[in-house]
């Protein structure tokens, strides 16, 4: 191990261990050893097989289906870990769930991505590694460090290493022109926003309008999270009335629930770009589907964080 590397640890809880297995690859280092399993009553157990007493250490697991199991067992390796006297604490969260439940904007309803953030401290984080949350008021839940990657940067490289002559870069809804307009501003290509409204609390939406000039041109349809797909094909039957040719879909976490994969497979669009912030089953692998690592990615911002350098510029 490098000598920069040798009071770090990283340990992976079991909802997605190749990811942390590969950023222990790309740091030349062997993931932790962890005893992580559920009792026949459903409580979950954790014990570190390593001395981790005052090293660094950094817990991976994406808040991933079964959510509030990963939630929990992330808690609970964090509990364990401050009580093996580890000297730093880091959860890296790839995938940061209830994202959209950022503010109270129905009667009667919990932030529960504050209260989120206020269990991962309260179990005794010291920092938090993330990517791409929903909303950028998130970070401002936490009362400890927060480092968010961003997927715009490989996400945009593989675009950029493509003729995107005739494409208009198109944010699904109002709330995502940001994400669009930066993806837009690094491909140096106009913008488009669909008009939506969201019917209830039931994940259906109903596409209204496009704001800018996507007749007779190719549709980069970009959003943070694809979940059951409904926005995305909303926006893609809307773009297709509207007069658009071929249509690229990119999403930076592929939650792809429910009847996702059956939607997008009836949707015909060209390719579906992708990260591998959650794991994908090969019942949700597609022809057309790539699938950018981001992995290196937080494996360069674990090193840094741990050097005490600068995690900002990796995207300077």
């Amino acid at each position: 191990m490098r000598s920069d590397l040798v009071d770090l640890a990283i340990f992976s809880g079991r909802t997605y261990p190749s990811f942390a297995e590969s950023i222990c690859a790309h740091l030349g280092m062997t993931l932790g050893k962890a005893d992580i399993f559920e009792f026949a009553n459903e409580n979950i157990f954790v014990q570190y097989e390593e001395n981790i007493r005052s090293r660094d250490v950094f817990l991976v697991q994406p808040f991933f289906p079964p959510v509030s199991t990963s939630i929990l067992e992330m808690l609970i390796m964090i509990d364990a870990a401050r009580r093996a006297s580890a000297g730093r604490i880091t959860a890296v969260i790839p995938y940061y769930a209830y994202g959209r439940s950022d503010k109270k904007d129905q009667p009667r309803v919990p932030i529960s991505a504050r209260l989120l953030a206020n269990l991962i401290e309260t179990a005794g984080a010291d920092r938090v590694l993330t990517m791409n949350l929903h909303a950028g008021q998130i970070q401002g839940f936490f009362n400890v460090p927060l480092d968010e990657l961003n997927a715009l940067y490989p996400v945009s490289a593989h675009f950029a290493s493509k003729n995107m002559d005739g494409y208009t870069v198109v944010a699904t809804d109002v709330g995502g022109e940001k994400r669009a307009r930066d993806m837009a501003i690094r491909l140096d290509l106009p913008l488009a926003i669909v008009e939506k409204r969201r019917v209830g609390n039931t994940g259906s939406v109903q596409a209204l309008n496009v704001i800018g000039e996507v007749n007779g041109r190719n549709a980069l349809l970009i959003d943070d999270e694809i979940d059951t797909a409904g926005t995305m094909v909303e926006a893609i039957d809307i773009l297709r009335e509207k007069g658009a040719r071929e249509i690229v879909v990119a999403g930076y976490h592929p939650i792809l629930s429910g009847p996702a994969i059956d939607r997008l497979r009836g949707a015909d669009v060209h390719e579906i770009v992708v990260t591998d912030t959650v794991p994908l089953s090969s019942e949700k692998l597609m022809p057309n589907m790539h699938i950018i690592p981001t992995a290196p990615l937080f494996g360069e911002a674990i090193q840094r964080i741990h050097t005490g350098q600068s995690v900002g510029a990796l995207f300077q």
